[in-house]
C-alpha cells in the first residue's frame, strides 16, 4: 500500500513505481484491491486500447492502463494542482507519446467533438453530485466509444446496481458490480453501439 500522498502502479510496465499524489480534499485514489479487480476484469481487452480517464484525478486508473499495455490514455482533470501533478509524472514515466492531460471539466470535454472512439472508459467523479447523470449521455453521443466499449464506474455505495442501471443510456448494460467499503464499483458495456460509419 502507497503512503497518503503517493501511487504506486501495481501492474504491467511501470509495476512497483509510486508517484506523487496531491493532498487535496475529495481526491481519493481508487484502491489497490479495487484496481486489481477491475484490471482484471478488462484483462482481455486492456493491451493495445484507447482510453479515458474523464475525471483522473491521480491518474490511478489511466496510468494503470498505460502500464498494462493500453495504446493512448486521455487524462481528464480541471482542478489545478491534480493536473499539474498528473503531467509531472507523464514527464518522469517519458510516456507522452501515450498519456495526454486535457486540463479541462468533464462536460466541457465531451461537448467538443470525439477525435476517435474510446474502447475503455473510467469514470469517478467525486460522489453524490449528480456528474453520472450529467456525463453517460453524453458519452453515448455517436463517435465517443467503440463498438462494445467497456465503462468502469465507482460511485457511493448506496447507488445500487439497479439504480446503476436506469441511469445507463439505452443499450448499454450493467456486467460487474461489486462493493468495496463505503465504495460500490461497477463495469457497463455499451454493446450494440454504433458509431458512424461502422457498425457493432
Amino acid at each position: 500500500m502507497a503512503g497518503r500522498n503517493q501511487l504506486r502502479i501495481i501492474g504491467g510496465e511501470w509495476r512497483g513505481r509510486r508517484l506523487k499524489v496531491v493532498d487535496q480534499p475529495g481526491l481519493r485514489p481508487t484502491p489497490d484491491r479495487v484496481r486489481e479487480t477491475l484490471f482484471n476484469w478488462l484483462a482481455p481487452v486492456i493491451a493495445g486500447s484507447r482510453c479515458l480517464d474523464l475525471f483522473a484525478g491521480s491518474g490511478a486508473l489511466g496510468l494503470e492502463a498505460a502500464s498494462r499495455g493500453a495504446a493512448f490514455v486521455t487524462l481528464v482533470e480541471k482542478a489545478g494542482a491534480p493536473a499539474r501533478q498528473l503531467r509531472s509524472n507523464i514527464e518522469l514515466l517519458q510516456a507522452g507519446d501515450r498519456l495526454v492531460l486535457a486540463p479541462t471539466d468533464a462536460l466541457r470535454y465531451l461537448n467538443q467533438p470525439p477525435a476517435e472512439p474510446f474502447d475503455v472508459v473510467f469514470l469517478d467523479p467525486p460522489f453524490s453530485q449528480g456528474w453520472l447523470a450529467r456525463c453517460l449521455p453524453g458519452l453515448a453521443q455517436p463517435g465517443w466509444l467503440a463498438p462494445g466499449a467497456y465503462i468502469y464506474i465507482e460511485a457511493e455505495q448506496d447507488l445500487d446496481s439497479a439504480a446503476l442501471q436506469a441511469l445507463l443510456p439505452v443499450g448499454w448494460q450493467l456486467v460487474r458490480s461489486r462493493k468495496s467499503g463505503e465504495v460500490g464499483y461497477h463495469l457497463a458495456r455499451a454493446a450494440g453501439l454504433q458509431t458512424a460509419p461502422q457498425a457493432s
